[in-house]
């Protein structure tokens, strides 16, 4: 590069810093004026305005939590035995079938000591929030409440889109199905 050139480049460089001092000499007085233009209650008032309202959305939140929590440990409450009362089922289902076979038979106090220990089982289990879903034979097949395990054939027409029969029983502990009733249905 030659001599005139590179003169030339610090003239212009110096140019554009003499600018740029300016520009932001200008900006400055102008941010003062600015600033002097606000008056210091009012910016207090907005700054006073802004944290009420922080303020508010904050505490709103916080109660939103505390319900949100609280429903929650309920629910868990609830259904915090719902392992043990899942591993009963079956034993409640055998006590079903031993009280069905002893009926067939003719000892009658075999079958007054079962049902007396299947009734204490089941109301110390109701007690606990296990309560059976009801369903008979003829209830209109509900997908939501109902699990069906196999259709057959109905014997009449009435029957078509119903239970025909229940294979095992369900069960609701508090407010949640633990287990679907399995169910044949009509076709």
């Amino acid at each position: 590069m030659s001599k005139k050139n590179k003169h030339e480049n610090e003239v212009v460089e110096e140019e554009l810093l003499t600018a740029e001092k300016e520009t932001t000499a200008e900006k400055e007085t102008t941010a003062d004026e600015t600033n002097a233009d606000i008056d210091p209650v009012e910016e207090l008032k907005s700054n006073l305005e802004k944290e009420k309202d922080r303020n508010l959305r904050l505490f709103a939140e916080f109660e939103n939590f505390k319900k949100r929590t609280s429903k929650e440990r309920i629910e868990l409450f609830s259904t915090a035995s719902e392992g043990v009362m899942v591993s009963l089922l079956p034993v409640l289902d055998d006590f079903d079938r031993a009280l069905s076979e002893i009926e067939k038979s003719d000892s009658a106090a075999h079958l007054e000591g079962i049902i007396l220990i299947n009734n204490k089982l089941r109301e110390n289990l109701k007690a606990k929030g296990l309560t059976i879903i009801v369903t008979n034979k003829g209830d209109v097949f509900n997908a939501d409440i109902h699990e069906a395990i196999t259709q057959i054939p109905a014997p009449n027409d009435d029957l078509k889109g119903k239970v025909i029969d229940v294979i095992e029983k369900g069960y609701v502990l508090g407010e949640k199905i633990i287990r679907f009733p399995k169910v044949v249905i009509g076709h």
